[in-house]
């Protein structure tokens, strides 16, 4: 028994009424198989159709040995075999796909026409599609630069503009397949599906494909690569098609004017506005590196004079890597116990010469709903509230007093 896929026959096809033969249960939930049905299967690197059948969400389909397999989101399954059942697929994750999918082929060609470069990778995932693109060695190319990435695109949006006729042709040999001009090599021999784009004389792309595709290029939209990356000895590169390009275009526009209004430029200065407000960045933070450097240095010398044995002080300003740095500059001049609070986190971190840091937060800190670690010569303890803090430090005074009788 194989199930008829209807969507080879009208890929626009959204719904269907179809005959159960079986229904099965397993671990992960109920499924059903239809005589027919309108529902792609995961396959070719394209994901399953969803939708509902009789109302029911259908949440995942797969196909094995020519038999489809429809996930329904149902403790109990109300349909029994030899019933029929209504099926609607949700079109707007159909022709989403039809549209990234489709735009792949026609960058895959691209790159194949202009450089030689195949495609021996594909993945469509949730933020954006990649193709690992390898060169011929006689290609003449060693790398896919910006500028042939571009170049690319651009081939790829001049087929969606001319707007080319999609087909989609069946052959149940391999030698009748391999008269079209195929891009890549069969990998089957009999119920092949070959997806060509325009002429097949001089086709945009010719390849093999299981997947569904729009009728024709022009429904893909746009196309827009965002970047390119060395990967192994090929070059993966990131893209996206259709609604999803154009959304992500509609984004970059709106920061672009947001960025524009902040720094009062156009997009044509904007780059040089910006240039500009980071350079005067930069030595505002050189100022404030060297500003800092001198309050710690001047925190590490009156620290260095304060006689108490137990010493505590106070931050709001500085951050937790200067209070860090003033502890470890203090190293070997800390008889007892030394406190540096950092109050917007509520974090203390603690040095000594002579205790046992770790050991003192890992055995108080809890007991003030508090937590952290460390070594023995510095730790830090985190707090949820100032007044844990506070208690903290408290309790660990105490502790030290009484244990080396500072109190006396």
């Amino acid at each position: 028994m194989h199930t008829k896929l209807l969507f080879k026959e009208n890929v626009y096809l959204r719904s269907c009424r179809a005959t159960i033969i079986d229904i099965t249960r397993d671990k992960k939930g109920v499924y059903f198989i239809s005589d027919q049905t309108v529902f792609f299967p995961t396959g070719g690197g394209q994901s399953c159709d969803v939708g509902e059948a009789d109302g029911i969400p259908v949440t995942d389909v797969w196909e094995e040995e020519g038999v489809v397999y429809h996930r329904i989101d149902t403790d109990t399954c109300p349909f029994s075999p030899g019933s029929t059942v209504s099926m609607q697929i949700d079109w707007s994750r159909r022709f989403d796909n039809m549209q990234r999918h489709c735009g792949e082929h026609v960058l895959s060609g691209a790159f194949y026409s202009l450089y030689r470069g195949h495609n021996r990778g594909f993945h469509m995932g949730k933020d954006y599609m990649t193709i690992d693109i390898a060169l011929d060695e006689d290609s003449g190319f060693q790398k896919i630069t910006d500028d042939m990435a571009r170049e690319a695109e651009l081939r790829a949006n001049e087929v969606i503009w001319a707007d080319l006729p999609v087909s989609i042709h069946h052959f149940n040999r391999r030698s009748d397949a391999e008269e079209l001009p195929l891009r890549k090599a069969l990998a089957f021999d009999t119920d092949i599906s070959i997806v060509t784009i325009g002429d097949e004389n001089a086709p945009a792309d010719c390849v093999a494909c299981c997947g569904t595709h729009p009728s024709s290029s022009g429904q893909i939209g746009i196309i827009k690569i965002y970047k390119v990356e060395k990967n192994k000895d090929m070059f993966r590169v990131y893209f996206e098609a259709g609604k999803r390009a154009f959304r992500q275009y509609q984004h970059q526009f709106d920061v672009i004017t947001e960025l524009g209004n902040r720094l009062s430029a156009g997009t044509d200065d904007l780059l040089k506005k910006f240039l500009v407000q980071q350079k005067k960045s930069d030595a505002v933070r050189d100022q404030l590196y060297h500003l800092k450097k001198e309050i710690v240095a001047r925190e590490t010398v009156e620290i260095e004079k304060d006689p108490n044995l137990l010493r505590c002080r106070r931050y709001s300003e500085l951050s937790l890597d200067d209070l860090n740095e003033i502890g470890k500059k203090l190293s070997g001049k800390i008889d007892v116990l030394l406190f540096l609070v950092h109050q917007p986190t509520c974090t203390v971190l603690l040095f000594s010469d002579t205790c046992d840091c770790g050991g003192l937060v890992k055995g108080n800190a809890r007991l003030f709903n508090g937590k952290g670690g460390g070594s023995k010569k510095n730790a830090r303890a985190v707090f949820t509230e100032a007044e844990s803090l506070q208690r903290f430090i408290d309790h660990v005074s105490s502790q030290l007093q009484a244990d080396t009788a500072l109190g006396d």
